[in-house]
């Protein structure tokens, strides 16, 4: 544009230079206005030639020296809603001269660059007020969720947000209600937890301390101090059981617990187990039957005895004398499935999801007899999960239960 501007300007200059003096002045009035184009011409004196003009232009006096001086002037701000695009200088009869063209705007578009204001405007405030609208609809629902999540940082976990919406945030909430409840759940557990550990601790060590300061203080029989001294080391050894029992079950839910793969005869595991626990079965008159077809099977051996000397020895605890007890261990496909049913007093069916969580005890209002930390399942319920296997527990139709074990023959398949 700005050539153009000079290529006009030039033109004009040849007219200014061939129009008569008398003529000269109407003219350049007349020429100035067409096309939207406003021009005046300054003298060597700095003076404005053309005047009358509606609107006159204002141009700095350095740039008009500038100008006058022989540079050439581009896209110069003059005010007045007018862009000054060009001032060419030129020479009338060996005088200096300025010419400067302007682009002045018509009404129409003066209206169009008004009305493209006011609506910017309009579009500007409807577009804050739409973003304070947003902001609040979307903000408000994230400081909840971030005092909710301050509260819970301080052990309150009962918190659940309510929300309709079913968008992200909607979505980002519900996450939240579910973490709060597994939190809740796992809250819950860890003060069971801790409880049922300083039972299991405390009664123990209550009787090692009874009995200690009746030997102590008390003149007593051989018999009887052998009676203490025998309760004291039972208690003794229950202790250590049941550390032994809480290192290797937080042992088992490490992350990163290792696999001591092996291959062996799992047939030939479970005879050497009940043959192990011969004692306590054939106390108690106990039957039992064997069914076990030859199987080979890739898991960690240790583990694994560990799994049936747990079973077994709670179905011994729980079967009366001269019961009954049986073994089955069969292949199916890619499993290996073992059972160990006894007619025993069986398990409550609202208490089978517990029986596998730590200190969960089945036998309450039983037998007090019956001794057990409530440890023995859940052991086992880790070491089949680490082998990729499950447990279940069930009852028999005549009474008892069942505890039905499935394992791949490889652990390296399921891994």
């Amino acid at each position: 544009m700005n050539e153009n501007l000079i290529a006009s300007g030039k033109k004009i200059i040849q007219t200014y230079q061939s129009t008569p003096s008398a003529q000269l002045e109407p003219f350049m009035r007349n020429v100035s206005g067409i096309s939207n184009n406003v021009i005046q011409i300054y003298s060597y004196t700095g003076k404005p030639i053309l005047s009358g003009q509606e609107f006159p232009l204002q141009v700095n006096p350095e740039i008009i020296e500038s100008v006058l001086s022989g540079s050439i002037a581009r896209d110069l701000n003059i005010g007045n809603g007018r862009q000054m695009l060009i001032g060419l200088p030129f020479e009338d009869k060996g005088d200096p001269y300025a010419l400067f063209i302007t682009i002045e705007a018509s009404a129409f578009e003066r209206m169009f660059i008004n009305t493209l204001r006011t609506v910017l405007i309009i579009v500007l405030f409807i577009g804050s007020l739409l973003i304070l609208v947003a902001a609040r609809y979307i903000v408000k629902p994230l400081l909840r969720l971030t005092n909710a999540t301050k509260n819970m940082a301080r052990g309150n976990f009962d918190i659940q947000l309510r929300t309709t919406r079913k968008d992200e945030i909607g979505q980002l909430t519900a996450s939240f209600n579910e973490m709060a409840i597994e939190l809740s759940k796992l809250d819950r557990m860890r003060q069971e937890f801790v409880t049922n550990v300083s039972h299991e601790i405390q009664t123990p060590l209550t009787s090692i301390s009874g009995f200690t300061k009746a030997l102590k203080s008390k003149k007593m029989s051989e018999e009887s101090r052998l009676h203490y001294l025998t309760i004291i080391e039972e208690e003794s050894e229950r202790l250590s059981r049941l550390s032994q029992n809480l290192l290797q079950l937080s042992h088992l839910q490490y992350e990163d617990h290792h696999i001591n793969l092996s291959t062996f005869r799992l047939d030939e595991q479970l005879r050497k187990v009940v043959i192990a626990l011969e004692t306590q079965w054939s106390s108690k008159e106990i039957e039992l039957e064997l069914q076990l077809e030859e199987m080979v099977v890739q898991a960690d051996e240790d583990q694994l005895n560990q799994v049936w000397i747990n079973l077994l020895s709670n179905s011994i605890k729980f079967t009366p004398d001269n019961g009954t007890i049986h073994i089955k261990a069969v292949i199916s496909g890619h499993l290996t499935i073992v059972s160990i049913a006894d007619n025993g007093i069986g398990v409550p069916e609202e208490e089978r999801l517990d029986i596998f969580k730590p200190f969960h005890k089945a036998d309450k209002s039983r037998d007090g007899s019956i001794k057990g930390n409530g440890l023995g399942l859940s052991i086992v319920k880790q070491i089949i999960d680490i082998h990729h296997g499950d447990i279940e527990v069930s009852e028999q139709s005549g009474g008892g239960t069942i505890f039905t074990v499935q394992l791949p023959l490889s652990y390296a398949e399921h891994k």
